[in-house]
């Protein structure tokens, strides 16, 4: 549908133009905006199946409720495009995931609608549950509604507020469960929806809330009926664990059925207490291809609506694949080793290593602590985990790294990949905490490859070490090759590798400038530094790094810069710098000495190379920054 025959979104700019319509209209303006998401995303890239399988939910929502000042709270973030599209945003959606552009998530006050970031899973029903305690404290009577995907419901921290909860009396809370993959429960028949609308319904309650008055005299005859009602509940519905939570569940129920579901929604609205809506949606609902494989269309390129996503030949292999392969090749050999990822199986390239050996792979789902602890006691057993995670991930599992990893000092592997800038996913997605607070942890050693051959090399390195160990690489391309090398290869251990040496000396018979470079920048500077004759020395070893290239470089030259691929505060450059400070007295030279990364601040939206033109850390600024000097 082009932007012309669109009629009912061209005049919705908020909830409340939103309700103005009538219940006939809504699904028309549910397949404008499907045909819309279509046609703009098609275009900006971002995510897909999800957003067109949350439509009719969304609308409801905001149909049903009082938004903004009832509190809608979305887990993970990238199923908020219809919201995005209802509250003011529509017209910028075409920029989102773009530098300055419409955030790729859900942004504190980036509209009155957006009351918190979300950018990670499973954290939705801790803030809502927050929301509704300050509710009940300050007597306010808005509500708070969490909207939490299936998958985000593995995640640890769900778990930790539902039971949370259900220890607090007196708050009111709705809690959907966007169940988008039949994970739990395919009973969405007539008799489960009618039978949640009654359950949901003002009359049964009341009912329910009469019987106990009634009966609190006989506590024996109170006690039996509720185990009764239980059970007849749990004979036809999914949601026993939920109850057990304190929860009134409700459901299964088509979330694209709108007839049904705003009914529900009003009645759920007029509910006091903890209340527990379970939908079923279809990922990439109204589009044949995504929903056929809502894997492959979860997060799109640009693409022809027509045509559907096309698989591109690269020439370039990713950091990830090389990944992909070495564990591959590592587990043809070691029936010992154990791949483990949370829930990244296909961002992380394990599809292969999945299918081929699948006794020895594990997803076990959002739960990036337990990936580490399952692992402790897999190394602990005689077995060698190897953990593929995403650098901004791994944030969330860093006391197990500590204490059930690095403390119990356990063969152990961490594969950190989308380490560094990411790009179009923003602030919540940079991977540029983890050399700061890794660097830290006794007993661990960390790799950054500059190439696709380096990489394969660390991996081996840290295969054969036996201890707890991590390898960091960038969500980028590499074009230099490794086929002909074999699971024995290793590096020198905590050793780097001087890829050019200046040749030209000052009358104090110093070189001018040498650059220690840490991952990708010892393969993305050597062209400059060759060119201008600039030392470039590719560190490999963040820790522990090489003292010894670093004394003798401190030694010979005049200006040293370190770059890394994170954030500059409490980063490698730091330890560098300290200790040159250290043995200035032992080399008879002060060099000046300059850290380059990740400036303080978070860093949103855009291709990774304007952002890290954005911090001066492409060969351009940094060759300027040379010439100050």
């Amino acid at each position: 549908m082009s932007n012309t025959e669109i009629k009912l979104l061209d005049g919705i700019n908020n909830s409340k133009d939103l309700k103005q319509l009538r219940k006939r209209d809504l699904p028309i303006l549910c397949q404008e905006i499907r045909d819309f998401l279509i046609e703009t995303v098609s275009k900006t890239s971002g995510h897909f199946a999800s957003n067109l399988g949350v439509v009719e939910l969304t609308v409801a929502l905001h149909y049903v409720f009082d938004t903004p000042d009832d509190v809608l709270i979305w887990d993970v973030g990238h199923q908020s495009y219809t919201h995005k599209i209802l509250t003011g945003s529509k017209d910028k959606l075409s920029t989102i995931r773009k530098k300055d552009g419409l955030h790729a998530f859900i942004k504190r006050n980036e509209t009155i609608y957006d009351h918190l970031s979300t950018g990670h899973a499973s954290t939705s029903l801790g803030s809502a549950l927050g929301f509704a305690v300050s509710n009940k404290n300050f007597n306010k009577d808005n509500k708070v509604v969490a909207i939490i995907g299936d998958g985000a419901l593995s995640g640890g921290p769900a778990f930790e507020a539902l039971n949370n909860a259900s220890s607090i009396k007196d708050i009111n809370m709705l809690v959907i469960l966007n169940d988008n993959e039949m994970s739990i429960s395919e009973n969405v028949g007539s008799l489960s929806q009618s039978l949640s609308q009654l359950l949901s319904s003002p009359h049964y309650t009341k009912l329910i809330e009469g019987g106990k008055k009634v009966l609190e005299k006989v506590p024996s005859v109170l006690d039996f009926a509720l185990r009764a009602q239980e059970h007849a509940k749990g004979m036809i519905m999914p949601g026993t664990l939920f109850e057990e939570f304190g929860f009134n569940y409700i459901g299964p129920v088509d979330g694209h059925d709108l007839r049904r579901l705003i009914p529900i929604l009003q009645n759920l609205k007029e509910l006091k207490g903890l209340q527990f809506l379970h939908v079923v949606t279809k990922k990439g609902k109204g589009y044949e291809k995504a929903e056929n494989d809502p894997i492959a269309y979860h997060g799109v390129p640009v693409f022809d609506p027509i045509l559907g996503i096309k698989k591109v030949e690269k020439k370039d292999k990713t950091f990830s694949a090389t990944f992909g392969s070495w564990i591959c090749d590592a587990a043809k050999q070691d029936k010992k080793l154990i791949g483990i990822t949370p829930a990244m199986k296909i961002g992380s390239c394990m599809q292969e290593f999945a299918s081929t050996y699948t006794d020895q792979f594990f997803d076990v789902a959002i739960a990036e602590a337990h990936s580490i602890i399952f692992g402790s006691g897999l190394a602990a057993s005689g077995s060698y985990p190897v953990i593929a995670i995403y650098s901004t991930f791994l944030q969330r599992a860093y006391d197990s790294v500590v204490h059930d990893m690095a403390l119990q000092n356990l063969p152990m592997l961490l594969a950190i990949d989308r380490a560094g800038l990411v790009g179009p996913d923003g602030a919540t997605h940079q991977g540029v905490f983890d050399i700061a607070f890794l660097k830290t942890i006794p007993n661990l050693t960390i790799m950054t490859p500059s190439n696709l051959r380096e990489l394969y090399l660390m991996l081996n390195t840290a295969y054969k070490l036996k201890t707890p160990c991590a390898v960091r690489y960038a969500r980028d391309n590499g074009a230099l090759d490794f086929d002909d090398l074999s699971i024995d290869d290793t590096l020198e251990l905590y050793k780097a590798n001087v890829l050019h040496r200046s040749n030209k000396k000052d009358n104090d018979n110093m070189h001018k400038c040498c650059i220690l470079a840490f991952g990708i920048f010892a393969n993305t500077l050597y062209d400059m530094c060759k060119e201008n004759d600039i030392t470039l020395v590719d560190m490999r070893f963040i820790k522990p790094f090489d003292k010894d290239i670093v004394k003798e470089m401190a030694s010979t030259h005049k200006h040293i810069i370190t770059i890394e691929d994170g954030q500059i505060e409490g980063g490698i450059g730091q330890s560098i710098s300290s200790y040159i400070m250290s043995i200035i007295h032992d080399i008879n030279n002060i060099p000046y000495v300059y850290n380059k990364g990740i400036s303080d601040k978070f860093i949103e939206e855009g291709l990774r190379s304007e952002l890290l033109a954005s911090e001066g850390l492409c060969s351009s600024a940094i060759l300027d920054f040379i010439n100050t000097f």
